[in-house]
Formats: C-alpha cells, sequence, structure tokens
C-alpha cells in the first residue's frame, strides 16, 4: 500500500482544512487507517483513527469536537476535517495503514506511511 497525504496549507486560526489521503492498491478496505502530526522538536503524535469499514473512529483528546476521521473505500481515501483550528495543531500531519480492522494509537502499530503534509495555523 503506498499513500499519498495532501490538502495542508497555511489557515488562520479559527479557520478549518481537509486533509485527504489517497492509498494505492486493491488492498485498502482491509486496512485501518490513522492519522499523525509531528511539529518542530517534538515527538510524532496520534491525532485520529478510522477502522477498515469507517464504522469505528477514536481521536487524540486535543482534537476532539474539532476534527473529524472518515473514508470514502470506494475511492481509496481517508480523510481529515479539521475545524477550529488553532497555532497549536501546527505540525506535517502523516497518514499510516494498519493491516487489521481496527485501527491504533501508537505509530509502530501501523504498517505503512505516508509522507506528510504541511498545516500551519496563524495567530
Amino acid at each position: 500500500v503506498q499513500l499519498q497525504a495532501s490538502g495542508g496549507g497555511l489557515v488562520q486560526a479559527g479557520g478549518s482544512l481537509r486533509l485527504s489521503c489517497v492509498a494505492s492498491g486493491r488492498t485498502f478496505s482491509n486496512h485501518g487507517m490513522g492519522w499523525f502530526r509531528q511539529a518542530p522538536g517534538k515527538e510524532r503524535e496520534f491525532v485520529a483513527g478510522i477502522s477498515s469499514s469507517g464504522g469505528y473512529t477514536h481521536y487524540a483528546d486535543f482534537v476532539k469536537g474539532r476534527f473529524t476521521i472518515s473514508r470514502d473505500n470506494a475511492k481509496n481515501t481517508v480523510y481529515l476535517q479539521m475545524n477550529s483550528l488553532k497555532p497549536e495543531d501546527t505540525a506535517v500531519y502523516s497518514c499510516a495503514a494498519k493491516r487489521a480492522y481496527f485501527s491504533g494509537s501508537y505509530p509502530n502499530e501501523y504498517d505503512y506511511w505516508g509522507q506528510g503534509t504541511q498545516v500551519t495555523v496563524s495567530s
């Protein structure tokens, strides 16, 4: 599985962005998917995850109520809708795929990674 993330950019605080991650291959619907982020000088951290069917989602506490993860298996794509963005959300956001029904909260649970997309939130 190869993953290609896009949709990052520069936005003012309070604004919104939608990230997309397109997967190659015919087994996308067999993979749990996750979004992670990494800010300069900080470790990579979990943002959101979704099961292979899309029926189960989970979020880091710091994005609950602001971010929504979803997927379209017909398009081999997972999305991250980010609303009410804050300057502290500034980071490189990466998508990842896990060969399992459920997604996970830790980077080492994932089998495939896409390149990141930069999100910058100005105050």
